[in-house]
């Protein structure tokens, strides 16, 4: 999908379903709000295409978070060398810089570049990845269309699955039962001995002197 003029990008936003919900101010700002017809988290997908050229994706964070793509740059920083004197650490330039490889977002300029980007990610990140997750219901995922050309009905996985956790909660139930009467049997095995050792452990005394009952 090329999506090259200006028209083409706007049908294709119609097209997806989406609904501008910008407010004046954002307007005025050249900021322009999308909510698309996707559900996540309980709230329907929001992005934003702002005037600074960046992209958002607006709700499902504690903040807006960039879809702007990255690239690396390097960023250098003086190298020092330090040494203890008189109980201070005194750092000296050494004359030569160190590299660090940083990432930093791409700006796009102009707002129907930005509007293609943001169509471009929603189809592979959202309407692709996540098509069991649109409102109409008109999407199923990959996976569940495929068992059904091969097998029929998703039906028959539910039913399979639900065979399994009956299946499950007698084994279960089973193995507490066995549990139970193991720990009856111990508890019994452990008041048979305390009575015996009860009973060898009986005497009388007679005369002063002490005799054990056998």
């Amino acid at each position: 999908m090329k999506l090259e003029s200006e028209k083409e990008v706007m049908d294709a936003i119609q097209l997806l379903g989406w609904k501008e919900i910008s407010t004046y101010r954002q307007q005025k700002n050249g900021t322009i709000i999308y909510e698309l017809p996707i559900l996540k988290y309980g709230s329907k997908i929001q992005v934003g295409s702002f005037q600074s050229g960046y992209v958002r994706r607006m709700n499902g964070c504690y903040t807006p978070y960039q879809l702007n793509k990255c690239e690396n740059y390097d960023h250098f920083y003086k190298a020092y060398d330090g040494e203890w004197k008189d109980g201070e650490y005194i750092q000296k330039w050494t004359g030569k810089y160190n590299k660090h490889v940083c990432r930093r977002r791409i700006i796009i300029p102009g707002e129907v570049a930005r509007l293609r980007h943001l169509v471009l990610y929603c189809l592979k990140n959202y309407y692709i990845n996540q098509a069991n997750m649109i409102e109409n219901g008109n999407y199923i995922t990959k996976w569940k269309h495929e068992y059904e050309m091969k097998n029929g009905s998703i039906d028959k996985v539910r039913e399979l699955q639900k065979k399994v956790m009956k299946q499950e909660k007698i084994i279960k139930e089973f193995l507490e039962e066995i549990d139970r009467i193991s720990e009856e049997k111990d508890n019994m095995e452990q008041e048979r001995y305390a009575a015996k050792g009860a009973l060898d452990n009986l005497s009388v005394i007679v005369n002063n002197e002490r005799y054990k009952i056998i």
